[in-house]
């Protein structure tokens, strides 16, 4: 009769854990996904699906994403912090098997000292939480969207530092080609003086034209040392991101540069599916969501089957041993503490509606970085052509400047004013191509950048 009632007693709690408060977490109704792109799309691919190799096809920068993804901290970092959650949720998957304990006893004792009984107990016990109420479900669902969050958070740190390497790479690309326009500048300015001071030699020119050119050339000497500087302070950074000492970066050019065949961007629903930030912030809702549960939980009561059994000398100095065994069943109901289960439950429940607003911003934030790329990349491309041909214009102003100057008694302020005007364009179409660079990294980025 005796085991009946326990039998009876275990699947009555069994039953009762199919009646349990928990649900799964879906995602709220009221959370907008569409119009994040300002305009509904509907390209099947998505720029952010393709890999970083696909993507960035230098080899010389290749190599440098590779050395970065094996040695910044902050990636290493972040693959720490999964291995911490993984390690969690093994906690909280555990918590649904029964706990075994071992406790052993023995002891010395009698009314007289001519003899001394010894007893001792070998006892195995074995205690076990029903869940009956969903509270260790909650509590090992909330702890596997924590171990997602801290996928989701690896991949945004790889994402940002391949962003960057690539940033710092097209920058050194940039600065190597405004120096080598400087430099070409400087030798043609150079050359401009020797011609003026022969102009003045023979009074054709003044000598306030001859100071002026040389005032140009040692303008444009400043800016290349500037140049080197900053390329120097750029590789300074760049190598402390790869994870070693200062160093010189081997590169290519900007012209290395392959554009994508298609620049699209997706439907929301990919964004939601590839952007890191994204799929951490509703990861972040629905441990909020497993959370309230946990706490809406502790207001029902806790079902606890343990046992015991083992082999004693209990019963008597000669009595070689026994088995010993004990069943046990308890239900506990909290009755009384001073409201500090609904005050959980209240903090819960706000805590889950400011992770719903975080991740309904995160989203807004997301098309908004989308937009923005995109309208940067139809900007630059929109200049290129125009700079083309202001560059073009103003070679021609050049040449005719100078041959005004020879032919004629043209002032010298001519050719410098056209000098200036081309080295400043020409130096902002470089600026221009590494802009069109960057907003495609930029880009690539906002869309969850890639794998």
């Amino acid at each position: 009769m005796k085991y009946r009632q326990i039998i009876t007693f275990m699947l009555l709690g069994l039953f009762l854990n199919g009646c349990s408060t928990y649900r799964n977490y879906e995602r709220p109704v009221d959370i907008r996904t569409d119009g994040l792109y300002g305009g509904e799309m509907t390209d099947s691919a998505s720029l952010g699906s393709l890999s970083w190799r696909d993507l960035f096809t230098d080899s010389a920068l290749q190599v440098l994403i590779e050395e970065g993804l094996a040695n910044n901290t902050d990636l290493r970092m972040a693959e720490l912090q999964i291995t911490e959650a993984e390690a969690a949720l093994k906690a909280a998957r555990l918590a649904f098997l029964p706990n075994l304990s071992l406790s052993p006893q023995g002891g010395l004792g009698g009314f007289a000292w001519n003899g001394t009984p010894r007893t001792y107990t070998l006892p195995a016990m074995a205690t076990w939480q029903v869940d009956v109420f969903g509270s260790l479900r909650n509590a090992k669902k909330r702890t596997q969207m924590q171990l997602e969050q801290s996928r989701a958070y690896r991949q945004a740190v790889q994402a940002h530092l391949i962003s960057s390497i690539a940033n710092y790479y097209y920058t050194l690309a940039m600065l190597d080609a405004q120096l080598k326009v400087s430099e070409e500048t400087a030798e043609s300015w150079k050359q401009g003086v020797e011609m003026t001071k022969a102009l003045m030699e023979v009074g054709e020119e003044t000598d306030a034209a001859v100071s002026q050119s040389e005032a140009n050339y040692y303008d444009v000497c400043t800016q290349i040392v500037e140049i080197k500087r900053q390329i120097r302070e750029v590789e300074n950074g760049f190598s402390s991101l790869l994870g070693r000492t200062p160093d010189s970066i081997r590169r290519g050019t900007l012209a290395d540069w392959q554009f994508p065949d298609s620049l699209s961007v997706g439907i929301p629903v990919q964004l939601l599916s590839r952007r890191p930030d994204v799929r951490q912030a509703e990861q972040a809702l629905a441990a909020a969501f497993y959370a309230t549960g946990e706490a809406r939980a502790a207001f029902y009561p806790t079902l606890t089957l343990s046992g015991l059994l083992g082999w004693s000398n209990h019963d008597g100095l000669v009595n070689p041993g026994n088995w010993i065994w004990q069943a046990l069943a308890s239900l506990t109901q909290p009755v009384f503490q001073n409201g500090r289960l609904r005050a959980q439950l209240a903090i819960s429940k706000t805590r889950q509606e400011e992770a719903k607003l975080a991740f309904q911003q995160t989203l807004l934030d997301a098309g908004a970085e989308v937009n923005t790329a995109l309208a940067d990349i139809q900007s630059s491309h929109a200049k290129t052509e125009l700079y083309g041909s202001r560059i073009a214009a103003l070679q021609r102003a050049v040449k005719s400047t100078q041959l005004l100057m020879l032919n004629t008694s043209a002032n010298y302020l001519l050719v410098l004013t056209a000098q200036q005007d081309l080295l400043a364009a020409q130096l902002a179409d470089i600026g221009n191509r590494f802009d069109s660079i960057r907003s495609v990294i930029e880009l690539y980025l906002a869309l969850g950048g890639g794998s």
